[in-house]
């Protein structure tokens, strides 16, 4: 071998061919991972709204009940008039309202919050608010899912959301289902009135299908009594 291209030490020329060869699935083995985790991502993430899907909301959620306790509130949110929104000016402007809303949501919650889409135009939010600034956020809240939706061709959509929130100190449970239970009471308690409404016992009490309130459209056809 050539003195001047001899690789100092024990590290040889045969060495050094291994360990490019090795770098080479490396490489490979790191785009395979980003790619795995983009899917991951995109597997817990709703891809209209980018909140989260129902299953990586719910571990989310139950991690902040757990952690912050009678700080936490549990909120449930539905679109008001959606079906006419679609019915009227398409899907492509109702999938605007859904992803304004997301976004709203998101902004109002913070970046620790559990957002979740579970389905439809229903919404769900865990986080920290402890008690005394509960109804002055509520009604923040509800003052930004009634602010007009401006579309990109320019035209603008009026629209509403009923809110039902839920709070373990009030109730005096931690479970995340008893608290969306009574939330999505507490829900239609208040729907299409422009205010939130904040569960009570009473309201922890109505009969619920599926951990949704009885009588709400389509808990007929869900099964038994949750």
């Amino acid at each position: 071998m050539n003195a001047a291209v001899r690789l100092p030490g024990r590290f040889s020329r045969h060495a050094l061919l291994i360990a490019t060869a090795a770098a080479v699935p490396l490489t490979g083995w790191a785009a395979h991972a980003l790619t795995l985790h983009k899917r991951l991502a995109a597997t817990r993430k709703d891809p209209l709204t980018n909140l989260l899907r129902r299953d990586a909301y719910t571990a989310r959620a139950r991690r902040l009940l757990a952690r912050h306790g009678d700080k936490a509130t549990v909120l449930m949110v539905d679109a008001d008039h959606f079906k006419t929104v679609n019915d009227t000016l398409g899907h492509a402007a109702g999938d605007a309202v859904l992803t304004a809303f997301g976004a709203r949501l998101t902004a109002w919650a913070g970046p620790h919050a559990a957002v979740g889409r579970l389905g439809g135009d229903e919404f769900a939010v865990v986080l920290e608010l402890a008690p005394g600034h509960r109804e002055e956020r509520l009604q923040q809240l509800v003052r930004m899912l009634h602010t007009p939706v401006t579309l990109d061709d320019g035209r603008t959509i009026d629209v509403a959301a009923s809110v039902g929130a839920a709070a373990p100190d009030a109730l005096g449970t931690r479970d995340l289902t008893a608290l969306q239970r009574a939330a999505d009471a507490a829900l239609y308690d208040g729907k299409h009135t422009g205010r939130a409404v904040l569960a009570t016992k009473e309201t922890a009490r109505v009969p619920s299908i599926n951990g949704r309130r009885a009588g709400r459209p389509g808990t007929a056809v869900w099964g038994r009594a949750a």
